[in-house]
This record gives structure tokens, sequence and C-alpha cells, in this order.
């Protein structure tokens, strides 16, 4: 046997079955048997193990509830005049204010560059698409002061789930080219920005996500954002009967991006304020109090606020829950199941499952808890 035709791999195996004495007796060689490489038993031993999750209602630490603003013609990224300032609107992103926020910051920074303002600029809101904004214009060499009502981890954008992917966005009836081509812009800068940084810095990690369906073949009909942006879910593939662990007879498995806002938002906040940034709590009423501000631009990244701030009345709350279990590390991917999806995140595992269009309270809907906690029971209970 000629060690240096070996690879590695098969070289290692072979000695180590020579040091263990598999081949030898006292004082002359025995046959050694062929190592046979088995491609099939190569496969089997990659084979992703998915820890199920333990959903049960003693592991349940917090249930929290977020209003997403969503408006039914999609974002807003326009420029007006207020007094002698330049406003520049940046809200109404509905399921998609984490994932687009760096887009969407770039459309904006760039009417005020095609302005030929510079200087000051004022950041009205601190939620992330706010945050971005301002760390955006900050690159650009403004002096960026925000001005918020509320602040991490008080703010709506602390409520996401932050699985990158631009949901619930805008109704599909609605879309026109010109906002389809501002969309897709926003997402693909967005898609980049977020790639640089991934790490536990600032909370973003790629994670598989399983998509679980019992429908065979489908409609033939791929969501339109999806068919759009296709390319950033690399290695997007069904599994194999032998691989699905679920019950579901068809699991699809692609590669994204996941935020943990508690870790996100708070390291942005830093970066703002290295760069030496300002943060002054206060809520506007009425656009003439945005008027008497000092800075020449001002960015309305208000979110729901924009609805009673400058009277847009398109603007509706989409209200979202999620329920958190305790952290599982183990538990390494993201799941999706219908209306369901289960979240891994430090600070828990997100279970959610709801999208209540134009309900405005607060409150937990304890029946929406009920039913996510036991539909993903049935999930993860049935896991083999």
């Amino acid at each position: 046997m000629d060690i240096n035709r070996l690879s590695r791999r098969e070289a290692l195996r072979a000695v180590g079955l020579l040091a263990g004495g598999a081949a030898l007796n006292s004082g002359c060689a025995s046959r050694v048997k062929p190592y046979v490489i088995d491609p099939q038993a190569q496969s089997r031993s990659r084979q992703r193990r998915l820890a199920p999750v333990n959903v049960a209602a003693d592991r349940v630490i917090r249930t929290v509830v977020g209003l997403r603003p969503f408006r039914t013609s999609g974002f807003v990224v326009r420029a007006e005049s207020l007094a002698d300032k330049l406003l520049v609107h940046n809200y109404g992103h509905g399921g998609g204010g984490m994932t687009l926020s760096w887009g969407t910051a770039r459309l904006a920074a760039d009417l005020i560059a095609e302005s030929g303002r510079t200087g000051a600029a004022a950041v009205i809101g601190c939620g992330v698409v706010g945050l971005s904004s301002a760390r955006t214009l900050q690159r650009r060499g403004f002096d960026v002061t925000i001005y918020a009502k509320d602040m991490p981890p008080e703010t709506t954008s602390n409520i996401s789930g932050a699985s990158w992917f631009p949901s619930h966005v805008i109704d599909e009836a609605q879309r026109t080219s010109a906002w389809d081509a501002q969309f897709e812009r926003a997402a693909r800068v967005a898609h980049r920005a977020y790639q640089l940084l991934i790490g536990d810095e600032y909370g973003v990690h790629w994670r598989e996500q399983y998509n679980l369906s019992d429908a065979d073949g489908g409609d033939g009909h791929t969501p339109w954002d999806y068919e759009m942006l296709r390319d950033l879910f690399p290695a997007s593939r069904e599994l194999k009967r032998s691989e699905n662990p679920f019950q579901a007879r068809h699991a699809y498995v692609q590669n994204t991006m996941f935020i943990e806002p508690s870790v996100y938002l708070n390291a942005l906040l830093r970066d703002f304020y290295i760069a030496g940034g300002r943060v002054r709590r206060i809520a506007f009423s009425e656009p003439r109090q945005v008027a008497t501000l000092s800075e020449s631009v001002v960015v309305n990244c208000t979110g729901l606020g924009a609805r009673e701030l400058f009277t847009d009345r398109e603007l509706m709350p989409i209200k979202g829950q999620l329920t958190a279990l305790l952290p599982q590390p183990e538990v390494d991917y993201a799941m999706v199941s219908g209306g369901l999806y289960m979240f891994p995140r430090r600070d828990g595992i997100m279970l959610g499952g709801t999208f209540e269009r134009g309900v405005e309270t607060l409150e937990p809907n304890r029946e929406a808890e009920q039913r996510i906690l036991a539909g993903h029971q049935r999930i993860f209970g049935g896991m083999r």
C-alpha cells in the first residue's frame, strides 16, 4: 500500500489501523482490507441534524406586541419643502422596516445630495429606519441630531422578528414600475449593508430557514418579491425525503440573514454617538414644530407616527405578536410553516404567526398566543 498515493483522510485512516494493531500479527503483516469510500455513507454523515424546539407553556418568558406601519401603496421616500427646510420622508415600511432600512436610508440621502444641502441634519425617529438614516448621513459628512419620543429598547423595531425578508410592504395590486425599481434598489443596497455587519457585535447572522409545505406541485406562482430577489437567498433547494425531519411532505431550505434587534439597535446607537451624534427626547404633534428646528434638512422616520404628524391617512397599523421561549443554543435554524414561524436568538426562541390588519391595541392576544404555541408544538413534536 503506497501511502504517498492516498488522500490525507485515507492516509490518516490507514495509519490509525496500523497503530491500533488491526493489520499486524506478532511477526508478519496480514492482509489489510482495502479502505473503500462509500459516497452514501459520507452523505449520511454530513446530513443536517436539527434539534427540535421545546415548546412548553412553562418555558414562555414573554409575549410582546408591535404595530407595523403599513401603506397599501408601499413605503414613502419623498422630498418636499417645509418652510425653509428640505423635508425627506422615509416611512411606511410595513413588515420590511428592519430589512429595507439601509436601502431606504440610501434613497433618502441621495435626495438630500440632489438638493445640494450640507451641514446639519435632523432625523425624527430612533427606530431602525431613523438610526440607519442618521448613520448614512453621518457617513456623508452631516452633523446629525435625532429627535425622538422613544429610544431603544422602547421602539417598534425592538419587537421585530427581524429575518431579512421584506414582507408585507405593499398591496400587490398597488405596485407600479417606479415603485418596484425603488423597492428593488433599496432591498439590494440593504442586503449588501447587512453582509458587512455579520457577527456577534451587531447580532447579524446567516441561518438556514426551512419552509414547510404539504402541497404537491404548487400552482406555479412564485411571490413577486421572492422572484425579484431570488438570488439573495443562496443555496436554496428542496430537501430529499430522507433528509426531511419534519412531518410536512415538503421542506425547502434557504439561507438568509437574521438580526437580533436588542443587540443590533444598541450597536447602531453606539456608533451614532461615537460619530458625534446627539439625541433629544421630544414628541412632535404638528409640522410647524418641526419647522422650528435649527437644521436645514429633516428626515422623517416616524413610522406609524407620520399618520398624525404629517396627516398620512393611508397609514394603518398591522399588529404583530411574538411569544418568546427560553433560549436553546442547539437550535440554530429557522422554520416557517404556513402562518407560523420560529426564529432562534440569544434572547429567546421567537414564535410568531399573527398579522392583524387595522388592529391598534398593544395588548397581547391570548387566544393567538395559544394558537401559536399549539401550532409549534405539533410541528416540533412530530420531528424525527
